[in-house]
């Protein structure tokens, strides 16, 4: 069980994540939050670190760049206005921000909207309530492999891919090819993602051709060069749900949990 004191240091941590979400568009200070802890700022930002993982600034930064990722995803908006939305001084400073949480300027995001691994807090409450396992939470604090689940909305697009014959998984794939296709597209410019492995419907595949491919997919109106023994097809819009983790052990993959979005 969960003694007095720990449960007490809980909800003071979710009190600072409460007014953060309320106020995340608004200046926020480490006395705000120490004032909704009931505690000493330092007590307050040392108590915030030992349950989330993270400073509450560490925190507020993560969630109001993951937030404008989501405006700068779904709406028509300039850069800049989402930069002053979520408490950013400039576009310069929002940029190198953006950039070094995801790897990929918040333009060049917006323009082609890749998959990005999303900053989503759990509560403070809810986390521990199941955590009732006699365990000393301040100390032993397990840490999941989580998985971030998106669903996401993917225009018309080019596939350029590599058939095999009869492979039906990577290491069929491998022994007809070879592992070098990987590579191979890594090479390919103007790509709008890393190369995949996928498993074609059949409405995509070839009479003799195998099921499991190799691909990378380009814009829709890629007129470039195509690889010797690739071939190009087109791909509908759609919507696709995309799995991101970090690297786990395969026989822990039942620690894993699963958080939507």
């Amino acid at each position: 069980m969960i003694n007095t004191e720990s449960w007490g240091k809980v909800n003071a941590v979710q009190r600072m994540q409460d007014f953060i979400e309320r106020h995340v568009t608004e200046p926020i200070t480490l006395h705000m939050l120490a004032r909704e802890a009931g505690y000493s700022p330092w007590h307050a930002a040392r108590v915030f670190k030992d349950i989330t993982g993270k400073t509450p600034f560490e925190y507020i930064r993560e969630l109001r760049l993951s937030r404008a990722a989501v405006k700068l995803r779904d709406e028509e908006t300039r850069v800049i206005d989402v930069a002053l939305d979520f408490v950013f001084d400039s576009h310069e400073g929002f940029t190198r921000a953006f950039s070094r949480q995801f790897g990929i300027s918040p333009r060049d995001f917006s323009k082609n909207k890749p998959v990005l691994k999303l900053f989503i807090p759990e509560p403070a409450r809810d986390y521990y309530l199941s955590l009732q396992r006699g365990e000393n939470i301040m100390t032993s604090k397990p840490n999941p492999n989580t998985v971030f689940v998106q669903v996401i909305d993917r225009p018309a697009r080019k596939l350029i891919l590599k058939r095999g014959v009869k492979a039906t998984h990577y290491f069929e794939y491998c022994e007809e090819l070879g592992c070098d296709v990987y590579q191979e597209l890594k090479g390919v410019k103007d790509a709008l993602y890393e190369p995949i492995g996928m498993w074609l419907p059949k409405s995509l595949r070839k009479p003799g051709t195998s099921e499991y491919a190799m691909g990378v997919e380009m814009p829709a109106d890629y007129k470039g060069a195509v690889p010797e023994g690739y071939k190009i097809i087109d791909l509908k819009p759609c919507k696709m749900m995309v799995f991101q983790g970090q690297p786990y052990d395969d026989a822990k993959f039942e620690l894993s949990t699963t958080c939507g979005k």
